[in-house]
């Protein structure tokens, strides 16, 4: 069978699996592709948006933006893809250097990952993160002070945004909710985005280490365009066409290792 042979149901399960290794369809180029009109291509895409398995957007249609459930349940999740990124991440860290890790499940992995010889110097708004290095010699930490929130489990507000004031740090490890396929980045909740922001700002370099269901969506609050980005850090079987769209773009974006089993 041709792809203009394609049946509703088949045409809208191949443009799910373009929508997964581009990061974005649209309607035109769609209709051409299929052989089809764009008013099927615009059914289909409402059809699967109504399903709750994209977002509709004018012209076309975006992968949703991932749900995300308390820190503690996530830490429990994908254990060891998180370990492959997290080791991957450490090893981008130089001798000395005074480094921002943001509250999230994959930081925490990052933390645990950290070498202890290379007399690095951590600064977070995770108690999680605080408590995981404050038992581990030859890393200082220093903890951001505010309200805790529960969610994200990480310290935001007024007082945490005056605690980055005056910071200045090597490197920062930005948490984010999604990374679109233009390699901005992005969160859900808006006291959350501009606490990132603020820490992104901070640091000479920037590295956004993102798992898949990340990478490709959007979400309501920016936190950092594809220029502040310095590395984008990804899984070993990240959409290949989506990687090469970023890089093409002129982000520097690393495949992690395999995890192991």
């Amino acid at each position: 069978m041709s792809i203009t042979d394609t049946l509703p149901g088949e045409r809208q399960q191949a443009i799910l699996q373009l929508l997964r290794e581009h990061g974005r369809v649209l309607a035109t180029p769609l209709a051409l592709q299929f052989g089809v009109s764009e008013d099927s291509i615009r059914r289909d895409l409402r059809d699967l948006a109504q399903r709750g398995l994209c977002r509709r957007v004018h012209g076309g249609a975006l992968p949703l933006t991932p749900t995300f459930p308390p820190l503690a349940e996530r830490q429990q999740q994908d254990l060891p893809r998180k370990r492959a990124l997290a080791e991957q991440a450490a090893g981008l860290v130089r001798h000395g250097e005074l480094i921002a890790l943001d509250a999230g499940s994959t930081n925490s992995a990052i933390a645990a990952m950290l070498p202890r010889h290379l007399q690095l110097r951590v600064v977070t708004n995770a108690p999680d993160i605080a408590l995981l290095l404050m038992a581990r010699e030859g890393i200082e930490v220093s903890l951001i002070g505010g309200r805790l929130d529960r969610r994200s489990g990480g310290v935001l507000g007024s007082q945490a945004m005056e605690c980055l004031a005056g910071l200045h740090v090597d490197v920062c490890f930005a948490g984010t909710c999604a990374i679109d396929s233009e390699g901005t980045a992005w969160a859900v909740d808006g006291e959350e985005a501009a606490f990132k922001r603020a820490l992104v700002r901070c640091a000479d370099r920037v590295v956004v280490v993102v798992s898949n269901e990340k990478l490709g969506a959007i979400a309501s609050h920016r936190i950092a365009s594809r220029e502040q980005v310095d590395v984008l850090l990804v899984e070993a079987d990240a959409p290949a066409a989506l990687v090469d769209a970023l890089r093409l773009q002129g982000l520097d974006v690393i495949v992690s290792a395999a995890p192991s089993i």
